[in-house]
């Protein structure tokens, strides 16, 4: 009678079995869904950041662009106004300053300075009808002479609108060109438009043992996909926020340069109504004020000329020299004073 006993044993081992790889599957389905959740969170925090940082910059730009086109549509405009009243200018050394003489300007100098603040005035017009959205982000990333250029389309940036403008100068939220490793422009506007391409994290939720194996393995391929992609996001984090830094120095540097750029006019205003517009007749303390106005004109005109951003997208090593330039002005101006 030894065989029911025997089936018995059999049947208890088979239900213990099974029970142990339930037990086991479980602890996997368990594990891969806590796997999973890991990456999602690793791949939305990464989105999240990269976004925050991507409205900063948008912000920074936009801003700077505001106060360039400010200083060309105001300042610029009345100085080359009061400017053009003086004949026989002739700055030298003796009447200069010494940390202002690296910006003195030339009469071509003042040719570009006219030419700026005219198209200067034509892009607020247009600003303010609403036609040229899109375009403050332009001149804040890009020199004057590149706005108010062309794009590779042929048309000038400034008269581009909207996402058009977007797409022509802000490559960079892209992460650079493609060639150099980045999203190019394709991944600019995507970015741009908060549309950021991510792993599909295959989150299954069945306990069924011949998959729960599997579905751990998948677990931990979306870990590591996601880890990529948090790389990935992380340099355009970090490139977007180099960029917002970037362009609230050069926007604090240009409002200081530019107070001071406007009490110069005044002061070229005042010499004019009192000694007349023949500079060979002006006292010399009336020659130092033109030489200092002329020059701040000059070291504003080199803020505008710098582009903050390369066409691939990365951050010029000209904007950081001349905003390391125009600081030691600040400085020994502020010192004078």
């Amino acid at each position: 009678m030894p065989v029911p006993f025997i089936l018995a044993g059999i049947a208890i081992a088979s239900t213990l079995y099974g029970g142990v790889k339930g037990v086991k599957a479980v602890k996997q389905q368990t594990e891969a869904n806590e796997v999973n959740s890991r990456a999602q969170r690793i791949f939305d925090n990464a989105i999240e950041e990269l976004e925050e940082a991507r409205e900063n910059s948008k912000f920074a730009l936009e801003r700077l662009g505001k106060k360039k086109l400010d200083v060309a549509d105001k300042s610029i405009n009345r100085f080359v106004s009061v400017y053009e009243k003086i004949h026989n200018i002739e700055i030298t050394d003796t009447i200069g300053l010494k940390e202002l003489n690296k910006f003195r300007i030339d009469k071509q100098s003042v040719v570009e300075l006219k030419r700026i603040g005219e198209m200067a005035s034509s892009m607020a017009s247009g600003m303010a009808t609403g036609g040229l959205a899109g375009g403050l982000m332009a001149f804040g990333a890009y020199s004057a002479a590149m706005t108010f250029g062309v794009a590779s389309t042929g048309t000038a940036i400034a008269a581009l609108s909207g996402a058009a403008a977007t797409k022509a100068t802000l490559a960079f939220l892209g992460g650079g060109a493609l060639a150099a490793g980045g999203f190019g422009v394709a991944g600019g506007m995507a970015i741009l438009g908060g549309v950021v391409a991510g792993p599909a994290l295959a989150v299954l939720g069945t306990f069924m043992a011949a998959k729960a194996g599997k579905n751990r393995d998948n677990a931990y391929s979306n870990l590591a996909e996601a880890k990529k992609y948090q790389e990935v996001y992380r340099k355009a984090t970090e490139l977007c926020n180099a960029i917002s830094k970037r362009a609230n120095m050069f926007n604090k540097l240009l409002a200081e340069l530019d107070e001071i750029f406007r009490q110069g006019i005044i002061s070229l205003e005042t010499i004019v109504s009192i000694s007349g517009t023949d500079f060979k007749r002006y006292n010399i303390e009336s020659k130092k004020m033109v030489a200092a106005a002329c020059s701040v004109a000059g070291a504003v005109k080199a803020v505008l000329d710098t582009p903050i951003l390369t066409m691939d997208g990365g951050l010029t090593k000209e904007s950081e020299k001349t905003g390391d330039e125009i600081l030691d002005l600040l400085n020994s101006m502020r010192q004078e004073a």
